[in-house]
């Protein structure tokens, strides 16, 4: 079966969003003091979460991205990612982290049957990622990718949101890191949250982005093609991509839905609207869970709001 979305969408991609928490307070994602987090029986257990994606790869998803929050917080992940390995029709499962519990966990994670890492990372100064990150230790996410090489993880990705006057001064050298460490980079334009009132003063187009990388190395168009929406190009001996929220919205190739740590079905990041699956997974409803799927396809937008209406207030809470 296939899941189509009312714009002619083929939605195969799931984001599962394991906890709100997390051990960082990134100035792009959550306030300074930090967001109230649910109580734990507000969110779902690894077998509700089990459950949901045993139906959606019923219809049709084959591809799952674990996030947060910051994931690694959440205990027994590797159990989680056992568990979905095993269900028929999923073919991959990554994972976003900010990297710094990497060290603990990538070859449980590795074991258990999880395909690939991808590690969100700012800025190689130790001074500036502290400013970032708030709570971050930079020496940890260093680490973090020494273990995921240990582990035998290949296909890893470095996501870096790129900041007027924080970090776009770092391009280059970020670029660098990831041609030493062979793994590919995307760059990602600034989003606004209700977080960031003047998100306007740290965006920096991805155009711009990529005339600083051009005048260093050759970017040669690749072949190279992900989940997601990034644009490739060769450099040397990785990918470096390129993804545009906001200059140029890449909506129409739209291709997933989220599910929240709390057990709802977001269709689209850039808008408010969800679809409450919990109570369907709590009574072992399985049909209603169905029912849940099917009507959030359906009321997928055609695109985000993002520049028009302040949608979330912090991408922790979402999954991001």
């Amino acid at each position: 079966m296939a899941l189509i979305d009312r714009f002619g969408r083929l939605i195969n991609y799931l984001r599962i969003s394991v906890t709100d928490r997390c051990n960082f307070r990134c100035i792009y994602c959550m306030p300074k003091e930090g967001i109230a987090w649910k109580p734990m029986e507000e969110i779902l257990t690894y077998e509700q979460i089990r459950d949901f994606v045993d139906v959606a790869a019923k219809l049709g998803i084959e591809k799952i991205k674990l996030t947060g929050g910051e994931p690694l917080v959440r205990r027994g992940l590797d159990r989680l990612v056992e568990m979905l390995s095993q269900i028929k029709g999923i073919k991959e499962i990554s994972l976003t982290t900010n990297g710094s519990l990497l060290k603990n966990y990538a070859k449980n994670l590795k074991k258990a049957g999880l395909s690939r890492i991808t590690v969100s990372l700012d800025t190689l100064k130790k001074d500036k990622f502290r400013l970032i990150s708030r709570l971050g230790n930079l020496d940890d996410v260093f680490e973090g990718f020494d273990a995921l090489f240990d582990a035998g993880f290949e296909n890893s990705k470095i996501n870096t949101v790129v900041m007027k006057g924080i970090n776009d001064d770092e391009v280059i050298e970020l670029v660098e890191f990831a041609i030493s460490r062979g793994v590919d980079i995307r760059f990602i334009e600034f989003m606004p949250t209700d977080t960031v009132k003047n998100w306007q003063s740290y965006f920096v187009s991805i155009n711009d982005v990529k005339r600083m990388i051009a005048e260093r190395f050759l970017l040669k168009p690749s072949q190279k093609s992900s989940n997601g929406p990034a644009v490739y190009f060769d450099v040397e001996n990785i990918s470096v991509g390129f993804i545009t929220p906001l200059s140029k919205n890449f909506c129409s190739q739209c291709n997933r839905v989220r599910l929240s740590s709390d057990g709802y079905i977001i269709p689209c990041l850039g808008h408010s609207d969800k679809i409450d699956v919990k109570s369907y997974l709590r009574k072992g409803d399985l049909e209603g869970v169905m029912k849940a799927i099917i009507e959030a396809i359906e009321i997928k937008p055609k695109e985000h709001a993002l520049l028009k209406e302040p949608i979330h207030s912090s991408m922790s809470s979402v999954g991001g």
